[in-house]
């Protein structure tokens, strides 16, 4: 078997001038070919931050919403305590006016 004379330091030096031309390159071209695949996620991300947060001021809505209704049934209950002691009140007050 016959080996083909290399010289070592030689092809030593290639790969590290090749290695040296080529990382940058293939860095560029990644930055290049990704950076839009990655502005996508971010958006993503901020939008997603941004429904989480409209989701949590649509609950926190809700809950105001339910507490009005209850609020108003209380007022209602309280304006009809109101009218039946009123009525009361009448009941038990003296008839002050004279029958002709």
């Amino acid at each position: 078997m016959q080996t083909l004379p290399m010289d070592v330091p030689k092809v030593i030096l290639f790969t590290a001038i090749a290695i040296t031309m080529v990382v940058p390159v293939v860095g560029i071209t990644a930055r290049i070919a990704l950076r839009p695949i990655v502005d996508a996620m971010a958006r993503l991300r901020e939008s997603s931050g941004r429904n989480d947060a409209l989701t949590m001021v649509e609950r926190r809505l809700a809950l105001v919403e339910q507490e009005l209704q209850a609020i108003e049934g209380i007022r209602t209950d309280v304006r009809r305590l109101v009218e039946e002691d009123e009525f009361r009140r009448q009941l038990t007050l003296p008839n002050t006016a004279q029958p002709e």
